[in-house]
């Protein structure tokens, strides 16, 4: 019997690895769904095609390739915002993209989307199968140009084009995963080495795109005696084993990597596309190097830009610089870095009280606890503060999160996404009460698929993020407040270990018991509202905003939380003026 072209995309998908197409199942879909039923991929029935696209794009980045669908109109909607996450993120991921007959197009028909409009901005490669000719050819390009330009792929399929009988072609079928060496050519790096041998002072910056490169990063920093300072993404990557680390910069970051950034005479930014141009120094000598040259000066002014693979950059490099012998600049970052952690530890010794637990602290024991190779995935807002603070890096741990495109309620869905291709792991979702009741429904998929997944809620009653952006602009915090569900109950409906931590005390036996279930297991500890999280260097605008604000509350008969506030955060604030 003559397979059909659903049939045939699933053998080409098996052919290329695919394990789990994430998906919520419909009309147009179905014949996908039969032809993933009789082979070796898994269909994991999300509840929310949100949700697949997040735990898709989990799986993507941990292990380079994956895959998630929607049905016609409302299931394309669905998908949008996590297929954005994964292409921001720069992430391969195929989107199967199935819609309404072929011969309804243009007619306005029931769930009718224009699937080319609607995922253009958000993928490197969108077409529409509407003929059985195409269909090899087609999902092999999609698939090569998700690897190759490591983002998101898109096949539009019509539910009527996937039961026709399939055609072979004549192009490869087969996946190309190349490995190129790039880096700048000999003349480009003799102008960096002269460049770095003039200058006294090098900080070097380093983004995701150094990943792979921590041992010559380690290597360079130790030769020319500079300080290393990581984005959120990089940090997993470049602070282990690194003893010349001064922490991350930026608005989740320490004053450290500002200071050592803004203190050199040259900075070396190494695969990174570090977004905010304010924390970027602007008096000193700045290179970047990038494996896309697209990238270079966009967000600072430019000395030098070079495009080339870090790692085989700085190996080509090295032989031609002259080792620097002082050692003073990076000794007074280092001792910098290491007032700058005290203060953080005084959140961890001072934990709060009833209802109002330092996350700091709760932070801080997670980190202590947790595995040295657990995943953790952290919501977007206040948990992305207290992960890039606290979570260290140990070499084999992962931390994922919508550090690119900035989405709520992202942390429970990638953390499917992670459990499902990492069984063996340890998985942490650190996740904000807002973030969590946003995409509720999908606790019942962990349930479903029995995964192991522990989340841990930063519970403090209120949108944590924007309550502090509207502060230090000068605002009361407005609608921020949040009147939340017994989220132990809602686990505990759902079918898994839920529990309450409303003490400090109780903190570590709660993670201890969490982390030991067998099984998926939520903590719903009661943190701190007043918690705020202040960037690395604060300006005097930011200061006369949170002053405006706190007074505009004062004024409101919100005394007591103006109160609680200053208490809470006069030691970081004290140490960051």
């Amino acid at each position: 019997m003559a397979k059909n072209i659903a049939e045939q995309i699933v053998e080409m998908l098996e052919n290329a690895n695919v394990k789990r197409i994430y998906a919520v199942t419909g009309d147009s879909l179905n014949h996908l769904n039969i032809a993933v039923k009789n082979s070796s991929i898994e269909w994991i029935h999300v509840r929310h095609e949100e949700v697949g696209a997040y735990a898709a794009a989990a799986e993507a980045e941990l292990d380079g390739f994956a895959v998630c669908a929607g049905s016609c109109g409302p299931g394309h909607v669905h998908l949008i915002n996590g297929v954005y996450e994964a292409h921001k993120s720069h992430v391969p991921m195929l989107v199967i993209a199935s819609t309404i007959p072929s011969d309804e197009m243009g007619m306005d028909y029931f769930q009718e989307t224009n699937t080319i409009k609607l995922f253009d901005d958000c993928s490197h490669y969108n077409q529409m199968i509407t003929r059985p000719e195409q269909v090899q050819r087609t999902l092999q390009t999609a698939i090569q140009h998700a690897i190759s330009k490591k983002g998101v792929a898109v096949i539009g399929l019509p539910g009527d084009v996937s039961e026709l009988d399939a055609e072979e072609g004549s192009t490869s079928t087969q996946v190309f995963r190349t490995n190129p060496v790039i880096r700048p050519s000999d003349d480009e790096l003799k102008t960096l080495a002269n460049l770095i041998n003039e200058s006294k002072k090098v900080t070097l910056y380093c983004g995701i795109g150094a990943g792979e490169a921590n041992a010559e990063v380690i290597e360079l920093s130790k030769f020319l005696k500079a300080p290393v300072g990581y984005s959120f993404r990089g940090k997993m990557a470049i602070q282990p084993n690194n003893p010349n680390e001064v922490g991350l910069t930026g608005l989740l970051g320490f004053p450290s990597a500002y200071h050592a950034m803004h203190e050199a005479d040259l900075v070396i930014l190494l695969g990174t596309d570090f977004p905010y141009q304010k924390f970027m120094p602007i008096k000193n000598k700045i290179v970047q190097i990038d494996e896309s040259p697209e990238r270079l000066g966009r967000r600072a002014k430019l000395e030098l830009g070079l495009a080339g693979d870090v790692k085989e950059t700085i190996k080509a490099l090295l032989p031609l610089l002259q080792e620097k012998k002082d050692i003073h600049f990076l000794h007074e970052q280092l001792a910098f870095y290491e007032k700058v952690k005290d203060i953080q530890l005084t959140y961890v010794k001072d934990f709060g009280k009833e209802n109002s637990i330092q996350p700091e602290y709760v932070a801080y024991t997670l980190d202590r606890l947790a595995k040295k190779d657990a995943i953790f995935t952290v919501d977007t807002g206040m948990c992305c503060v207290w992960g890039a603070r606290f979570i260290t890096g140990t070499g084999e741990r992962k931390m994922l999160g919508s550090f690119n495109h900035g989405s709520m309620a992202n942390a429970m869905p990638m953390a499917i996404g992670a459990s499902l291709a990492h069984p063996d792991r340890e998985v942490i979702a650190m996740c904000g009460d807002g973030g969590i009741s946003m995409l509720l429904g999908d606790m019942a998929t962990i349930f479903q698929y029995k995964l192991p997944v522990k989340l841990i809620v930063f519970n403090n009653r209120t949108l944590g993020m924007v309550k502090l952006e509207m502060e230090v602009g000068g605002m009361p915090d407005n609608e921020t407040d949040m009147i939340n569900p017994d989220f132990a109950m809602v686990a505990q409906a759902m079918g898994y270990p839920g529990k309450n931590v409303h003490k400090p005390e109780e903190v570590e036996d709660a993670i201890k018991e969490c982390l030991a279930y067998n099984g998926p297991y939520l903590l719903n500890i009661f943190t701190n509202p007043n918690a705020l999280a202040l960037p690395p260097k604060i300006d005097f605008d930011q200061v006369l905003g949170m002053t405006k604000s706190m007074a505009q509350l004062m004024l409101g008969g919100k005394m007591e939380e103006v109160l609680d506030t200053v208490k809470t955060n006069y030691k970081h604030i004290k140490g960051l003026l």
